[in-house]
C-alpha cells in the first residue's frame, strides 16, 4: 500500500461528510470529484440560488511528493483541520494556497 493511501482515504471520507450536510430541500447539492490515479480531490458546490447559477469549487486538494497539497479551501473551518482531526500529520499537509514565503510560519509544512 501506497504510504499516501490513508490520507487519500482521510480527504474521501471527509467529502462525504461534506456531501451529507444538506438537507433534501436545498436547491444546491455539494459533490466531490476524486481521482486517485492522478491524485487530485475536489469537493464543488452545484445547483441553483433562484435564477443564479451556483458552481464554485470549494476545496481543491493534490497529492505530491508525498504530502496533501491544499490548493483552495473555501470552508469556514478549514479542511486541514479536518485532516488532521481523520488522522494526517501536519507535516504531512501543505497549505498550497499560501505563498511559499509564508507557509514556513504556520503549523503545517512547507513544502
Amino acid at each position: 500500500m501506497d504510504s499516501m493511501t490513508p490520507y487519500c482515504h482521510a480527504i474521501e471520507e471527509i467529502f462525504r461528510g461534506w456531501e451529507r450536510r444538506l438537507g433534501p430541500e436545498a436547491d444546491f447539492r455539494i459533490d466531490s470529484i476524486v481521482d486517485p490515479e492522478v491524485g487530485r480531490y475536489l469537493l464543488v458546490e452545484i445547483g441553483w440560488d433562484g435564477y443564479r447559477r451556483i458552481y464554485h469549487t470549494l476545496v481543491h486538494i493534490d497529492t505530491m511528493d508525498g504530502k496533501l497539497w491544499i490548493q483552495k479551501d473555501d470552508t469556514e473551518q478549514g479542511i486541514a483541520s479536518e485532516l488532521v482531526s481523520a488522522g494526517v500529520p501536519r507535516d504531512r499537509i501543505v497549505l498550497g494556497f499560501k505563498h511559499g514565503s509564508l507557509r514556513p510560519y504556520t503549523e503545517f509544512a512547507a513544502a
